[in-house]
């Protein structure tokens, strides 16, 4: 039976307390982020550059969450269509793609790949980003897309909520990527966000087992955003020598980069990304002294050569907590049978 959290008002009375059937099956939990996305379970596969592509995007959505294809990842517009084709011949479920506007002079065709999700009948499309996704929002909400807009601050996401979008992903200091530059982490960014965000808002950075999950719907989230966690799953398009570096990190083995840009970025540890941090340690430090490391060409040859000498990889503090690489679909059984246990066997005998 689906577990319904419409809210924390009603939890005591939503959650049914007997868990003597502990099936594996496909356990529920239904939330307005579930009912928006057509979706069994609120768990989200975060856009990832050079990770979101339809093996994982497919995986995620078949084992009952929402698999996310980045725009961004692919050369073109019409290279997105064609991975949006090959992803529904992997998976008859709901799956999204992500845009993010970064700020560049030589910017992608944002509008294009919009349109193409517009023209390929994408349900829903994370976007991140500068101001200038606003352009992006117009052409998803003129085609009857759903919006998940992904923010690091309250403020932000008031702003994004009042320009229409449908859903809010609140992303938390322990993320991997832009955190932001307020260094506010989730156990108070989720609850401040809930206190004022009237539309379904997820829960992003750091999140990767039941217990995230459980915590998440607490603190007023709908659902939970996990990219790290993915990474490190069978299905990940990426070379085993950086899932094995994801499991042998822990919660202490990431560096925060570019805070002397403000553009603070967060990586996992590894001795080029220790190099770029002492790098930018000078006083003086700029781009131009760590482009030759981190830039996005060798990020790509990292994560397809194994080789961690060639660049960065992205990372979350939720490193602490990944300890094997199982399938997509074990993984997110184990995530729903986890969080059933902690809310009808564990709370309930607290009360």
């Amino acid at each position: 039976m689906a577990m319904l959290v419409p809210g924390m008002d009603a939890y005591r009375e939503a959650i049914p307390l007997n868990c003597a059937e502990r099936k594996i099956e496909r356990k529920m939990i239904k939330t307005r982020v579930t009912e928006l996305l057509g979706i069994e379970r609120p768990i989200i596969q975060g856009g990832m550059q050079n990770v979101g592509v339809a093996e994982l995007a497919s995986a995620v959505s078949n084992a009952g969450g929402f698999g996310i294809l980045t725009a961004l990842t692919q050369p073109d517009p019409d290279a997105l269509r064609q991975e949006i084709t090959r992803c529904r011949a992997m998976t008859d479920r709901p799956f999204g793609v992500n845009i993010t506007v970064f700020p560049t002079t030589r910017s992608p065709d944002y509008a294009a790949f919009a349109r193409v999700c517009v023209k390929e009948g994408i349900q829903a499309v994370e976007t991140a980003g500068t101001s200038a996704v606003r352009d992006v929002w117009a052409i998803l909400k003129d085609g009857g897309v759903k919006i998940i807009h992904k923010c690091t601050s309250v403020r932000h996401s008031l702003s994004a909520e009042k320009h229409g979008v449908d859903a809010i992903s609140i992303d938390g200091f322990e993320c991997a990527g832009h955190p932001g530059e307020d260094d506010i982490p989730g156990l108070i960014l989720i609850p401040a966000a809930a206190d004022k965000v009237k539309i379904p808002l997820i829960a992003s950075g750091g999140f990767g087992d039941g217990r995230g999950l459980v915590a998440a719907l607490a603190l007023g989230a709908e659902g939970v955003n996990m990219g790290t966690r993915f990474c490190a799953t069978r299905e990940a398009p990426i070379h085993e020598n950086v899932k094995r570096k994801y499991v042998e990190n822990d919660e202490r083995d990431t560096f925060l980069i570019f805070r002397n840009f403000n553009n603070t970025a967060r990586v996992g540890a590894s001795e080029i990304s220790a190099e770029v941090a002492r790098r930018l340690s000078k006083p003086d430090a700029k781009f131009e002294d760590v482009a030759d490391l981190v830039s996005g060409a060798k990020g790509k040859e990292l994560l397809q050569s194994g080789d961690l000498s060639k660049g960065v990889f992205w990372a979350s503090m939720v490193q602490g907590l990944i300890h094997d690489i199982p399938s997509v679909q074990e993984l997110m059984d184990r995530i729903m049978v986890e969080a059933e246990e902690i809310i009808q066997s564990r709370l309930a005998s607290l009360l």
